[in-house]
């Protein structure tokens, strides 16, 4: 009888548990086990959303989506020139050219507006846009060519808009400046008073032309003055070319004057005043407006930088001798 007493606790303590703990402890194991399933499943939506939206936005970085260009109602195509022309600058001929491009190949396009705001730049793009401009013209006649100015329009821009079939401004716009330059410095005398000596070596008499260091040779003055002259008349020549019986010439005309939109129509050099929306709907007839603006990528954007590096491994001082129409 003591045996069976003194085993009586340890038989109380091994008793089996209570059902209603066995199911609890059933019911936290598979609610666990149910929360870290939906946990998964809600890390995987997440993850797949956010590859979704990296993959969508890289593809607007590179251009391959987000562009208006595919409209094929009539409306009327907007191509921007903002900015400096130059060769991997904010405007340059591959970039133009592929925006006319695209506006004629669009069979929904009525017009083109060329809205420009540049100070000019380099006269090799401008007149390589210029001539692309008047190519498509002749292609395409039943298109209608206008150059729409804001701001200014001056040298390089106006270049590109002589090519238009008419020049619409603001009454305030900047026209004009019909010149080249070639600017530079000069520091001999300062080299003279800090006593500093210039030593240039060179392969060819002309390879150090106005070098800023050096003395300035009157031979190789005229030669750079002949050169800006001849550009010059190209200039000219392609002005009246584009402004016909409608130029107003005098001897201020062609000297790199540049004047308001109100005097510039007096002289010929523009035709109305107009707004990229007016020339839409009063001109063209389609107030609808499709930008075909050439948009720059990403790989577009790296590749102009490897390219301005090199440049500038290359050297800087030949660039410095490039004539600009601005």
């Amino acid at each position: 009888m003591q045996e069976e007493r003194s085993q009586s606790p340890e038989l109380k303590n091994t008793a089996p548990a209570p059902d209603w703990a066995v199911s609890s402890l059933e019911k936290i194991a598979l609610a666990g086990l149910q929360e870290q399933k939906s946990s998964r499943r809600w890390s995987i939506v997440f993850k797949s959303l956010t590859f979704i939206y990296l993959f969508f936005l890289l593809m607007m970085l590179l251009g391959w989506v987000g562009q208006n260009k595919a409209a094929s109602t009539a409306h009327t195509a907007l191509i921007d020139i903002a900015g400096v022309i130059e060769a991997g600058g904010q405007v340059n001929a591959d970039a133009v050219i592929s925006s006319l491009n695209d506006a004629y190949d669009n069979k929904g396009t009525k017009g083109i507006i060329l809205r420009i705001n540049s100070p000019g730049g380099s006269p090799v793009q401008a007149g390589i846009i210029n001539d692309e401009i008047h190519r498509q013209r002749k292609l395409h006649p039943e298109i209608p060519v206008y150059a729409v100015v804001e701001d200014i329009c001056a040298s390089g821009g106006y270049y590109i808009a002589v090519a238009a079939d008419k020049i619409f401004v603001d009454k305030a716009s900047i026209v004009g400046s019909i010149g080249v330059l070639m600017d530079g410095y000069g520091f001999t005398e300062l080299m003279k008073k800090v006593g500093v000596e210039r030593r240039l070596l060179t392969a060819g008499a002309n390879k150090g032309m106005l070098d800023p260091f050096s003395p300035v040779n009157p031979k190789q003055k005229a030669f750079a003055q002949t050169m800006l002259d001849q550009i010059h008349q190209q200039f000219i020549d392609v002005v009246r070319e584009g402004r016909g019986s409608r130029l107003k010439e005098n001897e201020e005309t062609f000297s790199g004057l540049f004047w308001n939109g109100e005097e510039s129509i007096k002289l010929g050099l523009a035709d109305a005043q107009g707004s990229a929306e007016f020339v839409a709907r009063e001109v063209i007839k389609e107030s609808e407006i499709v930008d075909f603006t050439y948009q720059e990528t990403v790989v577009d954007r790296f590749a102009k930088r490897l390219g301005a590096s090199m440049g500038q491994a290359l050297g800087t001082h030949v660039q410095s001798l490039i004539p600009t129409l601005r």
